[in-house]
């Protein structure tokens, strides 16, 4: 039995200097109304907190990706709490493809095409260019974003033959 398995988080270099830099900018006005004496130590320290604390969110976010002989599991904490199964007999076609997050899905994170063309379906992504395209027999598509090509590529092969048997 081939199993996958792949956890992703936000972790990109360009992300996190663009959170630091987006921090940077308020806490430097903050700071200034403080000195001013505008407004106290504590509320200054408060807005510090909620900057800090609001910037380090996006941290949360996970994508867990597991792929076996009974489908395709997927989580994106936190809007998942628990995994969601889709069964190899619900699936028509999958396949591993090059895509292009901001022009067809608007971007990394949970994305379910409200502003972007819904032809495309859903995609949950963190980082790259790769995915795995799903075609559901209900005619929904989604992709779930990898960084690991090869070796979801390896396992869904060895599945694959339970699209037709169904």
């Amino acid at each position: 039995m081939k199993v996958f398995k792949e956890e992703q988080r936000f972790t990109q270099s360009w992300l996190i200097i663009l959170l630091v830099i987006s921090a940077i900018v308020p806490i430097t006005i903050i700071t200034k109304e403080l000195i001013e004496k505008k407004i106290t130590t504590l509320e200054y320290l408060s807005i510090v907190a909620l900057i800090i604390f609001s910037i380090c969110l996006i941290f949360i976010f996970k994508l867990r990706t597991r792929i076996d002989e009974i489908g395709i599991h997927y989580q994106f904490f936190p809007f998942n709490l628990k995994m969601k199964t889709i069964k190899w007999i619900e699936i028509s076609k999958i396949h591993i493809r090059k895509y292009d997050a901001i022009s067809e899905y608007g971007g990394w994170g949970f994305k379910q095409g409200a502003l972007w063309s819904k032809k495309n379906g859903n995609a949950l992504n963190i980082k790259g260019d790769i995915g795995i395209q799903l075609e559901l027999k209900n005619g929904k598509k989604l992709l779930l974003g990898t960084q690991k090509k090869t070796q979801a590529e390896s396992v869904i092969n060895n599945y694959k033959h339970q699209l037709t048997a169904s």
